[in-house]
């Protein structure tokens, strides 16, 4: 599979729906495949909110590959030797495009807290204009899990013309008061961490020592992302071998994986990030914050399909089922589909539970 790693730099001011701007700004990207002559072979994907432009494949020493790696490659799902796949890193990330970390030309210093609050418009308009750079004006398809199915649907509402598949998995139309009282765990844990200095904090500080507060966010998040039957069939009653029962901070398997997966985190992930990024979920809105979706949806010009996952417990299954029901009350039924996943892997499920729906989605691209 042919991968490639670039930077696009943008010199345009980026107008931003909170009605600040971003003078200049950056976006890193990944490829994989050919772009075919008329360039009417691509595929974008869209990543969700600790993800990265590096969906796929391996690069050189990489013990991991990209995280859906399952899903796009020669032969695969999304095959790559027939499709052009994109997947940008989102502005606000830290893993390479403009961030909180980012030099404020107004300033010549980091950004920090001063960073605007993004939403996801202001995420996808930034691809836009990247898909602009490269001269790709439509796509086959617009593929996206979690925060990055909020941007499929995005996509679909403000960019009707750009795609004729948008395929938005585990995600929802709004963010719910259940998702932003998990993200409030994280927000509250790390501006609480003296370590964190109210965001002024030493970069290199963090790749060392961590942030405690990030961490217990995280810690939140995982609960969020598997589900209680994962657990048990993972972990069950299991206490960690070299941890006596009865020591006050002895540790169930369950505690050692929690401490595992989330105090390496801060070492990689910036949290001025993930606050920002915790910000643009929880004010998502496809109904751009009018009393009905209905006004949205109406907008919808190519064909949407919804794939949610039964074991979900962060953006339930009816959440997504809701979005099928306005569509067809809106006459689109022949503009919709809908799968509910039989997953065992809670909200994660669109990760790792490929072969599940990936029939469903090479039925789709048929199209």
């Amino acid at each position: 599979m042919k991968i490639e790693t670039k930077i696009a730099s943008f010199d345009e001011p980026l107008y931003l729906e909170s009605g600040r701007l971003l003078e200049k700004f950056e976006i890193i990207y990944e490829t994989y495949g050919t772009l075919n002559e008329d360039k009417s072979n691509v595929i974008v994907i869209c990543h969700a909110l600790s993800g990265s432009h590096h969906a796929a494949g391996r690069y050189e020493n990489e013990a991991k590959a990209g995280w859906w790696d399952k899903f796009i490659g020669d032969k695969k799902t999304i095959d790559t030797e027939k499709y052009f796949v994109i997947c940008s890193n989102n502005i606000g990330s830290s893993y390479g495009s403009t961030s909180p970390l980012s030099i404020n030309p107004a300033t010549k210093k980091e950004y920090r807290l001063k960073f605007p609050v993004l939403t996801i418009s202001d995420i996808v308009n930034a691809q836009m204009k990247l898909y602009k750079k490269l001269g790709i004006e439509k796509a086959v398809a617009v593929i996206g899990g979690s925060m990055g199915g909020m941007q499929t649907l995005c996509y679909s509402i403000e960019h009707p013309s750009f795609a004729k598949h948008y395929i938005a998995m585990a995600c929802t139309a709004y963010t719910r008061p259940w998702a932003v009282a998990l993200n409030k765990i994280a927000i509250e844990a790390i501006r609480h961490d003296p370590s964190f200095k109210n965001g002024n904090y030493e970069k290199d500080d963090l790749k060392v020592k961590g942030l405690v507060g990030l961490a217990v966010g995280r810690m939140a998040g995982l609960i969020a992302y598997l589900s209680p039957s994962f657990f048990n069939r993972r972990f069950g009653r299991d206490y960690v071998d070299t941890d006596g029962l009865y020591e006050l901070f002895g540790r169930f398997e369950i505690e050692k994986y929690l401490e595992h997966n989330s105090y390496s985190f801060p070492k990689f992930f910036d949290p001025l990030s993930y606050l920002y990024i915790c910000k643009t979920i929880n004010i998502f809105d496809a109904g751009r914050n009018k009393d009905k979706l209905e006004y949205s949806f109406m907008k919808i010009l190519g064909k949407l399909h919804l794939i949610s996952f039964k074991d979900d417990m962060l953006f339930f299954p009816s959440e997504m089922k809701e979005i099928e029901d306005i569509m067809i009350k809106i006459g689109k039924q022949n503009q919709v589909t809908y799968l509910e996943v039989d997953s065992s892997s809670g909200h994660d499920s669109f990760l790792v539970e490929v072969p599940k729906f990936e029939k469903h989605i090479q039925e789709i691209l048929k199209d």
